[in-house]
């Protein structure tokens, strides 16, 4: 090798080990906000619910010297487009996952270290279908992931920890929905195919398990979704049109839903999530929307119908409310992630 072609070698490692390690690129949203965001009202014409922003992907954000050196290579990154978002789960540092089953990924984002990374699997063993996120009280997250039949596990920095695949000696058949319970360290798991919730804990040990299949209180038919508020526990029984609540180990508690095409029916329920005041937000994909119940199964309100404008959707699936009242909406086929602002009022 000659001295010039040595001198550019390690001319190009050190740009290429700069690029690497040496300048941390910053990240944002690909978002847009509602000029004149849409809003609902309640039958007395107190506002309820406002659109605030929407989210396509995620973008390299500031000028620092490593991103000149890589515009100037490589061109500017547009960033992360989101594909086909099914599910969303936040944590209580603020930051978020997004199960996007177009890449397949799960896009990971940290807006107050403005850090973004995409999760495509562990080090053996790429994601193909993930359907469902939730994060612990130490920020690992978890996947689920219906084709594999497994609930990989990722430290806060969505590094692979490890993988969950059976449920004592039952082997994981289609895990779907998760949810973790901060009152009791619980992580609740939804297998669609074996009309089952398995609960582990964080360190992926089975606890116990609840549910067959069937049509009686606390049986299930093709469950899917899943979210836990004070300790019970609510199932999307989705074949059954229904919702049951139940207590932390499983014993039933109450139920409400049927099946129909009218206004409080359900044809496809899919995401739910439950307020502190008791108030669930349900998608039904057929219908293209969210309603808003009560546990006596009282309709109360209806956000959204078929479109692409704000505050409408387009086969819409996973939802999830935060800490600060902020509902999200997983806009499926409209490729986007719809978030709303829940005027914090009594709506019973």
């Amino acid at each position: 090798m000659t001295r010039r072609r040595a001198h550019k070698l390690l001319v190009y490692l050190f740009l290429a080990s700069f690029l690497a390690n040496g300048c941390a690129s910053k990240w944002g949203l690909q978002s847009e906000s509602s000029q004149r965001p849409p809003q609902w009202f309640d039958h007395s014409g107190t506002e309820r619910i406002r659109h605030i922003e929407t989210v396509k992907g995620f973008k390299e954000v500031g000028e620092s010297v490593g991103n000149r050196f890589k515009y100037l290579f490589f061109g500017r990154s547009t960033g992360n487009t989101l594909i086909r978002p099914v599910a969303l789960a936040t944590s209580r540092d603020g930051r978020f996952a997004i199960a996007d089953m177009g890449c397949p990924c799960v896009h990971l984002y940290i807006p107050a270290e403005q850090k973004y990374r995409r999760i495509d699997g562990t080090n053996t063993e790429d994601l193909r279908s993930p359907v469902g996120v939730a994060f612990d009280d130490d920020l690992k997250l978890y996947i689920t992931d219906s084709v594999l039949g497994a609930i990989q596990v990722f430290d806060k920095n969505g590094e692979p920890l490890f993988s969950i695949k059976k449920a004592g000696v039952t082997v994981l058949q289609r895990p779907t929905g998760l949810a973790y319970s901060s009152e009791n360290k619980i992580l609740y798991v939804v297998d669609t195919l074996a009309h089952d919730v398995y609960a582990f804990n964080p360190k992926g040990d089975l606890l116990f398990s609840f549910g067959e299949r069937g049509i009686k209180d606390g049986q299930f038919n093709f469950p899917t979704h899943i979210a836990v508020s004070s300790g019970t526990v609510y199932i999307v029984d989705a074949m059954n049109f229904r919702i049951q609540a139940l207590d932390s180990r499983g014993k039933f508690l109450a139920s409400f839903g049927r099946h129909g095409d009218g206004s409080g029916d359900f044809a496809m329920p899919k995401g739910i999530s439950v307020d502190r005041d008791g108030i669930f937000y349900i998608v039904d994909s057929l219908f293209d929307n969210v309603q808003l119940f009560n546990l006596s199964g009282d309709l109360l309100l209806t956000l959204g119908s078929r479109g692409s404008a704000s505050g409408e959707f387009w086969l819409p699936s996973g939802i999830f409310l935060d800490e600060n009242d902020k509902l999200y909406v997983c806009d499926t086929y409209n490729q986007r992630i719809q978030i709303f602002q829940i005027i914090r009022k009594n709506l019973r």
